[in-house]
This record gives C-alpha cells, structure tokens and sequence, in this order.
C-alpha cells in the first residue's frame, strides 16, 4: 500500500505539473479594475485560541485526538473543515470512516497509511488523502501536533474495519518535499515592472480539483517573508487556513490586526480582498479553498 500511495504521489505531481501552464487562476499583479465587492464586509475570522475542542471519536473519550471546527458541522451532512489535535505517540487501532477526507499536516509529523505498511512520517506541510470504506491507521509525533482536515459530506464518522469497503478511490501521500511550487515564471501571470518575474515572489502549489471558474479546488499560497498585500477572491466562497508562519491580518472594517497562528481560520462569501502580510525573516503558508479564481496581489506591485 506504502508503494501504491508514493506512485500516486508521483502521478499527483506529474498531473499538476502537466496542466499547470494553462492555468490563470492566480496572479501577483495589479490591477485597475476594482472588484465588485458585496454591500457589506462578509470576511470571518477564527483563530486558533477560539477554536471549541472536542473527542474525535466520543467512545474512545480521551484516547480519541481532540478535534476543533473551523467551519461547517462534522456531525451533519455539510462539507466541514476542522482541526485534528492528537497526542504525542497517539497510534490509532485500524478503523474506516464513512466518508473521504483530505488531511494537511500544521504541526508534528503525521503516519497514515495501511496497518502493514512501514511508517511514513509526513512533516508538516504535507498533504494526503483517506478514502472512504478503506482500512488504514492513523499515528502523530510531537508534543503540539496539529493537522487539517477536511470533508465533503458529512457525518464523519470512525467505524470498525469489519465494516471495510471499496469506494474505488485511493490513498494519496504527498511528502512537503514533494510540494511543487510554481511563481511567476511557470505560470501565465501579469509582469511585475522592475523586478524578475519570480525574485523573492509569492508562490502557488496546486493540490487538489479544477482552477476552472466556478470548480473548487485547493491550493497552497506562500507568502515571502515580509510580504504585504492582499488575497482578492473572485469566487463565491473562499476558505483559508493558516499551515505555517504568523502572518498578519487586517479585518475590513476593524482597526486592530490579527495575528494567524497555524491553525487559525478566515473566510469570506461572493468577491473579497483579504489584506494579509508576512513578518519579516518569516515565510508564510496558506491554505485556499475556493470555486474561483484569485489574486495574490502584492503591495508594492499595487502601488
């Protein structure tokens, strides 16, 4: 299984590498079109001191990882987003789920693959796949582990591996090291005057589903250290999760900035700008989930 999930990881690659040129979902650019924004700010933020705790799995209590929400309701039939916290040295029995998930790693290192398999610790930043019906178990290292994951039809629910099924999907492990990064060089991007197109740039990884209008799909966002500007959605919802670094946050409306920790949520409904900036000597990562393009756009390009 350990075999079958790194040659997926590999196709993975291959396949975002392959289609990635035609693709103009993002740009780090200007423009002199404004966009239409709604009447009133719908921006949300939680960070991750808000975020309410509970049992993964209520019937293992404490030897179950905690999980956190971040949007959505696991226990209904809603696409969810929410926070996985297991302890140090936590190893699950083998389970299936009900349901598909995507999983990114915030914080320690992650093993999730076939009972048999050897471990495979993924650090953080790195990204897999759990198919619905298949036995797997799930291990952490580290004493702040922290993932995300994220479903598209709910109830999440653990269930026995007697109950094991084939959906027909399979399991995707893709390594941080394996990320392809993409900047303004590999993409159709507008030209930044003064500067080579991908000197000290935001940078995208495309992960998962459709960059078409209207499809929704995943992607990585990093953030230069010392970066200033602004993410501009363009589709009818956007969804961002905070996987590395502390990047700053100014809530339209609000004179205060908000301070992301890994972990830490926002969001906003229909056409947006989200101004967000990186401390100096420090990289930011960001997830996006969206159904439409977007921007990175940065300040000094604006101006």
């Amino acid at each position: 299984m350990r075999n079958m999930r790194a040659l997926l990881s590999l196709a993975l690659i291959s396949v975002i590498s392959a289609v990635t040129p035609a693709c103009t979902c993002l740009q780090v650019a200007s423009d002199s079109t404004a966009p239409k924004l709604a009447a009133e700010p719908t921006n949300k933020v939680v960070l991750k001191s808000e975020v309410k705790w509970d049992h993964l799995n209520p019937k293992r209590g404490d030897l179950a990882p905690k999980a956190g929400t971040l949007w959505g309701d696991r226990k209904g039939t809603e696409p969810t987003g929410f926070l996985l916290k297991p302890t140090d040295g936590f190893e699950s029995p083998p389970h299936i789920h009900n349901v598909s998930y995507r999983g990114i790693v915030i914080k320690g290192v992650i093993h999730n693959d076939d009972p048999d398999a050897e471990n495979m610790w993924m650090p953080e930043g790195s990204f897999w796949t759990q198919p619905k019906g298949e036995v797997h178990i799930t291990a952490a290292k580290g004493t702040d582990s922290l993932a995300y994951i994220e479903i598209e039809k709910g109830p999440y629910l653990v269930l026995p591996k007697e109950e094991a099924f084939d959906s027909g999907e399979r399991p995707v492990n893709v390594d941080k090291s394996n990320i392809v990064w993409l900047d303004a060089s590999d993409i159709t991007w507008v030209d930044q005057p003064g500067e080579s197109a991908s000197a000290n740039g935001p940078k995208v990884a495309f992960l998962w589903g459709n960059t078409q209008d209207g499809q929704l799909n995943g992607t990585f966002v990093k953030l230069p250290a010392g970066f200033t500007g602004k993410l501009r959605s363009h589709g009818s919802t956007f969804r961002a999760v905070v996987i590395q670094g502390q990047p700053q946050y100014q809530v339209p409306g609000e004179t205060d900035v908000k301070a992301l920790e890994p972990g830490s949520y926002f969001s906003s409904k229909g056409e947006s700008v989200h101004q967000v900036s990186s401390k100096a000597g420090e990289e930011s990562i960001i997830y996006v989930r969206t159904d439409g393009k977007f921007d990175v756009i940065s300040a000094q390009i604006e101006k």
